[in-house]
């Protein structure tokens, strides 16, 4: 059976839902409804995880490639910590090629999500935070990590407007996406998954 490996942070290990609600359990859930059989994901994600810290989290993993569907998202870590873009674009595209890889090379198989905009939650409201200039930096990293998976002939979906237009559908903490949001990534995410699969 097709195998898929999910490379993240907090977002892409569910921080405060429940495991079945993750998205990238939620997207293999929906390619089985529709007919694409996928084993369940193999998850490499920490709450916390900057782009360097996933890949030693990488380095420790017992991974088994070739995987027939990877996908990445990570960065909000590296905004939210002050880090410079530059930093975040060498150190993404080292990922991205690591991602490939473990696709057994073939970039159509890799799928990058796009980081959603933390600044519009609760939590970004009550601590105080400068909305704009969150949304400005992540726009910023964004399109890095677009230009760098085009570049790469990975796939590219952009959840950042969802998570901004949705600034209600949140966890608990009020800072991480609730279950009901995360299935609107999936939404956004599954046609470019099955695309993937079947290239």
């Amino acid at each position: 059976m097709p195998a898929c490996l999910a490379l993240g942070d907090s977002y892409t290990i569910g921080e405060a839902v429940a495991a079945h609600e993750r998205w990238p359990a939620v997207l293999v859930q929906r390619l089985r409804r529709g007919g694409t059989p996928i084993d369940e994901p193999q998850i490499v994600a920490v709450t916390g995880w900057t782009t360097d810290e996933l890949a030693q989290g990488m380095d420790a993993a017992a991974l088994l490639p070739p995987y027939d569907l990877v996908t990445l998202q990570i960065g909000v870590n590296n905004q939210y910590r002050g880090r410079p873009a530059d930093d975040y674009r060498a150190q993404f595209a080292g990922l991205l090629d690591r991602a490939i890889a473990l696709a057994g090379g073939r970039a159509a198989r890799v799928l990058v999500a796009s980081i959603p905009d933390w600044g519009v939650t609760r939590f970004a409201r009550e601590q105080g935070r400068d909305r704009a200039r969150i949304a400005a930096e992540l726009d910023a990293y964004n399109a890095l990590a677009r230009a760098e998976t085009e570049r790469a002939g990975a796939r590219f979906v952009d959840i950042t407007g969802i998570s901004r237009q949705h600034p209600e559908l949140l966890a608990d903490d009020g800072l991480h996406p609730s279950a009901a949001q995360y299935a609107l990534w999936v939404e956004a995410i599954e046609p470019a998954a099955r695309a993937a699969l079947h290239c």
